[in-house]
């Protein structure tokens, strides 16, 4: 079997990821080690003990030993991957017009693995040199795997949002460092995101754009497209802040876990009970204590995010927004609830729904487990990596 190594140090969740893929991948009999990035020089001689010349593989997340970093680099600018030929399995958990800068510098075996169907899609159309697959939706993480999870009557959190806000006007400055007509072009995308929450940030660009420009060749799209990432940042952080605004203003109580909710402005502030950052194992602690956990995409139209199987797998409720992919895994009223950012003002009415009904909040939540439990843990994820590793 192969030999696999991994990444921490850098993006602590997803540091915590790969630990969670390296525990999967031993039981299935797989040798792991997992380079330290914020120790470089003692974790490259260690994988060098660990290394073994055609049977050694790097699985990583978002770019981690392929974004120049000068240790992984010998003195002719090539990549240790290239020079040990050692396949990479990146999967990224960000759009890839995040990523255009590392994807015209890969190594020369490089695998990308999408977490979204849209990009998987996009890499296709614009990088199909590339190769590409399979998706991988990412995964959930139960905390306490061999205790029962607290039923919800006995939990401490009504509700919890676990994720970090930033202001949208923070992204103004993007929006309008170029002229008036720029800045209306922007909007205008903008506005056709947040009415219509199932398009994707590419689709309308594209739409707006060949309004414009009818002629404009492949090329300068892709172009475009990777200059687009304070659009994809700021419906994101639109939607996120309105849901939790909706819910503290109607009265209910939003134990928040992230930075930044100090600048979210609520007319009822009192109900938004800020708990800073925390780390990942913090996290799912307090998912733990949560009856309901609110979740609210960033813009995946056709992919799913770990706060909802970590919701799941922990015993809270996931009320979350949808995409084309978690349509076809979640019930609504069955084993989740789900909401449209575009109808922000409905969600009170569902949280206090909820709380007044607890043997239905509960009924849901363990169905949300069962589902959880069956299909959406790293496990899985790894069972998918392992066949794709091993050519099976």
């Amino acid at each position: 079997m192969k030999k696999i190594m991994l990444f921490e140090g850098d993006i602590e969740t997803q540091g915590y990821f790969s630990i969670q893929l390296a525990e999967a991948f031993e039981k299935m009999g797989h040798q792991t080690y997992i380079f330290d990035l914020s120790r470089p020089w003692s974790s490259t001689n260690r994988f060098f003990d660990f290394f073994e010349k055609g049977n050694t593989v790097l699985i990583n997340f978002n770019f981690h030993g392929m974004s120049g970093e000068e240790i992984f680099l010998d003195e002719s600018d090539r990549m240790m991957w290239d020079a040990l030929r050692i396949p990479s399995y990146n999967i990224v958990v960000d759009h890839p017009m995040y990523y255009h800068h590392f994807l015209a510098r890969h190594p020369k075996d490089y695998h990308h693995i999408s977490i979204d169907r849209n990009h998987e899609k996009y890499m296709k159309r614009f990088f199909p040199e590339i190769q590409n697959g399979p998706f991988l939706p990412l995964a959930g993480t139960q905390l306490y795997p061999n205790k029962s999870y607290v039923p919800a009557q006995y939990r401490r959190y009504d509700v919890t949002m676990v994720g970090n806000y930033t202001r949208p006007e923070k992204f103004e400055k993007y929006i309008t460092r170029i002229d008036d007509e720029y800045t209306a072009f922007y909007y205008g995308m903008i506005d056709d995101l947040l009415a219509h929450p199932m398009r994707t940030v590419e689709e309308v660009a594209e739409e707006h754009i060949r309004r414009e420009i009818p002629e404009a060749a492949e090329e300068e799209l892709k172009k475009v497209m990777s200059s687009l990432t304070f659009i994809d940042l700021y419906v994101r952080f639109r939607t996120r802040g309105q849901a939790v605004q909706a819910l503290v203003d109607a009265g209910i109580r939003v134990n928040v876990f992230g930075g930044g909710w100090n600048e979210l402005d609520c007319k009822k502030p009192e109900n938004l009970v800020n708990g800073n950052s925390l780390d990942s194992v913090g996290c799912l602690k307090k998912l733990c204590q949560s009856k309901i956990s609110l979740n609210v995409m960033p813009w995946f139209r056709d992919g799913a995010h770990d706060r909802i199987f970590n919701s799941m797998l922990n015993g809270a409720l996931c009320l979350t927004d949808s995409s084309v992919y978690l349509d076809e895994i979640l019930q609504d009223k069955v084993n989740s609830r789900i909401y449209s950012t575009a109808r922000p003002e409905e969600l009170p009415d569902m949280v206090y729904g909820l709380l007044a009904d607890p043997v239905n909040l509960q009924k849901i939540i363990d169905n949300g487990y069962e589902m959880a439990k069956t299909a959406h843990t790293w496990g899985h994820r790894a069972a998918v990596l392992h066949n794709l590793i091993e050519g099976i």
